[in-house]
């Protein structure tokens, strides 16, 4: 695919006409138009019959498209305006087609030419971004939008400090700030996605479940969702896990659903980012100097050397990889309440959405759109609320379980310690007694201790001078199993 950008003068673009052979010997036709406004940029869609050249040229608000020997087919009608594209006129300059689209005056203009795809021919795109936001050829990422600060979390201490009550503990972790979750719905505008066979498009399913996961999401207390797209318009694979990071998110979920030859496969599926593809995202932001300037979990790699930067990076991606594999099996659980899923365990592949160093990220295949009897489920409201609710489950239990500093979830987590820790306490039988008890509570935890990856309660009750029972009761904990990333309440004695 060879992409250009659009000076503001009139500027005439022979090297990429060039660049577009080779060339079929008829003529091709121009069957229909589309166009789909997102909130980055907008985008024009011209089918084809066939590969054309062409020469474009930008001035006044115009962008003129100069096709040679091509026509327009019967029946061709002009796109109604959307975002920044105002409207279409054509006509005839010798043996030109010329078709002139009406644009905002402020706007970057690109345009591209697609090779066939699945259902799709040949296809003349031109993109309209803000400004002087369009980016170099391949890619569709523009500025991002201002992030909106957040309150730094709390820093958790790591050695022995003095005895905090649990009122002090969930003021330490108290939620100043929401889990912002990016949900991610899979296609979009011109990429249909997989379709059914009964007609049902991929992009569809994707949009509405992804609705359905952000409401839920919004009502959950502590919870924050961001979409990367709320209608029908396509973005870019590796501008779908850049939202998320410009987002601060604390997860990524993309919604897809499965296709096949054969239309008997069936059931969900989960997927997190493969060792190989963690390996060769590390080897490009290593490379990248522009992507080492960024900040990776709130450190730039720019100032260190190549070494340190590698240490970094890859525990940052672990971090990222280790909590990835934990949200997806507990998706992966909640699906399977819902039906069969395709290979009962979580399933790994270097998909592009997947790759950010440093936000957990899982892609939920819902079901396959091939088979017909998941179509249908598919395409119903109501299955669609359940698909939802089946991945809002195990991404609300992951933040339970290991609930980020400084969040609504962490504060809760401190509650709940706090009255685990009183209901092991003699039943009061006065006031006098009650107080005695709430006391007793207020003064009961000496320190917080974030787990790191290879400690074990024993090995953290160790460190302490406390045992394996008292911390668990503290933390209201059924068993032994911890987390790295998880933050406990160390008792005072």
């Amino acid at each position: 695919m060879t992409a250009t950008i659009f000076r503001p003068a009139l500027v005439t673009l022979a090297a990429m006409a060039a660049a577009l052979a080779p060339l079929s010997a008829g003529a091709a036709e121009v069957r229909a138009a589309r166009v789909w406004a997102g909130p980055e940029y907008t985008r024009v869609v011209f089918d084809l019959s066939g590969p054309v050249r062409y020469q474009a040229s930008a001035r006044d608000g115009r962008i003129q498209l100069d096709l040679a020997g091509d026509r327009l087919a019967s029946g061709f009608a002009a796109p109604a305006a959307q975002g920044l594209f105002r409207g279409l006129s054509t006509r005839r300059r010798g043996d030109q087609l010329q078709l002139v689209a009406e644009t905002d005056s402020h706007r970057a203009p690109k345009s591209f030419l697609l090779k066939p795809s699945g259902s799709y021919g040949y296809r003349l795109v031109l993109d309209l971004y803000p400004d002087a936001a369009a980016t170099s050829a391949g890619g569709a990422s523009v500025a991002a939008a201002p992030v909106p600060v957040m309150k730094a979390a709390p820093a958790i201490k790591s050695g022995h400090g003095d005895v905090m009550s649990l009122r002090q503990v969930a003021e330490q972790l108290n939620g100043q700030r929401k889990v912002v979750v990016a949900v991610d719905a899979g296609h979009g505008g011109d990429d249909p996605g997989a379709h059914g066979p009964g007609g049902t498009q991929e992009k569809n399913v994707t949009l509405a479940v992804a609705r359905q996961l952000a409401a839920l999401i919004n009502k959950q207390p502590g919870m924050q969702a961001v979409l990367t797209r709320d209608s029908d318009y396509f973005i870019p694979l590796k501008r779908r896990y850049q939202i998320a990071r410009d987002k601060n998110a604390d997860m990524f979920v993309s919604i897809h659903a499965d296709a096949f030859k054969n239309g008997d496969a069936k059931g969900s599926s989960v997927w997190v980012l493969s060792p190989r593809g963690k390996t060769s995202e590390a080897a490009r932001w290593l490379a990248d100097r522009e992507n080492r300037a960024d900040l990776i979990g709130g450190v730039s790699l720019d100032d260190k050397d190549d070494s340190l930067a590698a240490v970094l990076l890859d525990l940052q991606q672990g971090y990222a990889m280790q909590a990835s594999e934990s949200i997806a099996g507990n998706v992966l659980k909640a699906l399977a309440h819902l039906g069969p899923t395709h290979r009962g365990y979580v399933e790994r592949a270097n998909f592009v959405v997947l790759r950010s160093p440093d936000v957990p990220s899982i892609l939920v295949e819902t079901a396959f759109i091939s088979n017909p009897a998941e179509e249908r489920k598919l395409r119903d409201p109501e299955h669609q609320t359940e698909l939802a609710q089946a991945v809002m489950g195990g991404v609300r239990n992951y933040f339970e379980a290991t609930p980020p500093p400084g969040t609504w979830f962490a504060a809760e987590a401190a509650r709940r310690s706090g009255a685990m820790l009183a209901a092991t306490q003699p039943r009061p039988d006065s006031k006098a007694s009650v107080a005695s008890v709430d006391a007793r509570a207020d003064a009961a935890v000496r320190d917080l201790h974030r787990v790191s990856r290879g400690e074990s309660l024993g090995s953290i009750a160790r460190q302490y001078g406390v045992s394996v029972g008292a911390i668990k009761s503290a933390n209201g904990m059924s068993d032994d199993t911890v987390r790295a990333g998880a933050v406990l309440a160390i008792p005072a004695g």
